[in-house]
C-alpha cells in the first residue's frame, strides 16, 4: 500500500490556549490510537520548533531552516493506506483533533529500497533462529 505523509505547519496550533492544549492532546492521541488499531499507523510525532540543522553536500553543518523558508513542518503522521482518498479521511480526523489544517502528500515508492528492506528483514530472521 502507498504511504502518505499527513502534516501541519509549525505555528498552525498557536491559536490553541494553554487550557485547551490537554484536550487537543487527548483528541490527537485518540486518533493516533484509532490509526494504530486500524493497522494504518506507521509513524508520527511533533517536531521541536525551529531546531533544524542543514547538512550541505560537502558535510558543512549550519543551523536552519534556511532564512527564506516561510513554513516548516510542526508535526507529522505517516499512514499506510490503499488510496489517497483514505489518507484524506485520516487527515480530516487529525485536522479535527489538532484543530488545524493538515497537508497530505504521497511518499514516492522506491522499489530498490523496498528490496533492501526485505533483504534486511530476512537477514534479521535468520539471525534470530
Amino acid at each position: 500500500m502507498p504511504l502518505y505523509l499527513i502534516s501541519f505547519d509549525d505555528g498552525a496550533m498557536d491559536h490553541i490556549t494553554g487550557e485547551e492544549l490537554p484536550d487537543v492532546g487527548k483528541a490527537a492521541h485518540a486518533v493516533s490510537q484509532e490509526a494504530m488499531d486500524a493497522g494504518v499507523w506507521v509513524f508520527g510525532g511533533g517536531l521541536e520548533r525551529q531546531r533544524a540543522s542543514i547538512v550541505a553536500t560537502d558535510g558543512v553543518v549550519t543551523d536552519g531552516p534556511y532564512p527564506e523558508t516561510k513554513e516548516v513542518i510542526g508535526g507529522l503522521v505517516v499512514v499506510d493506506v490503499p488510496s489517497r482518498e483514505e489518507a484524506l479521511v485520516w487527515a480530516a480526523k487529525f485536522a479535527a483533533a489538532c484543530r488545524c489544517a493538515q497537508e497530505v502528500r504521497e511518499i514516492m515508492a522506491d522499489i530498490e529500497q523496498d528490496e533492501m528492506l526485505r533483504l534486511a528483514e530476512r537477514q534479521e530472521q535468520r539471525r534470530s533462529l
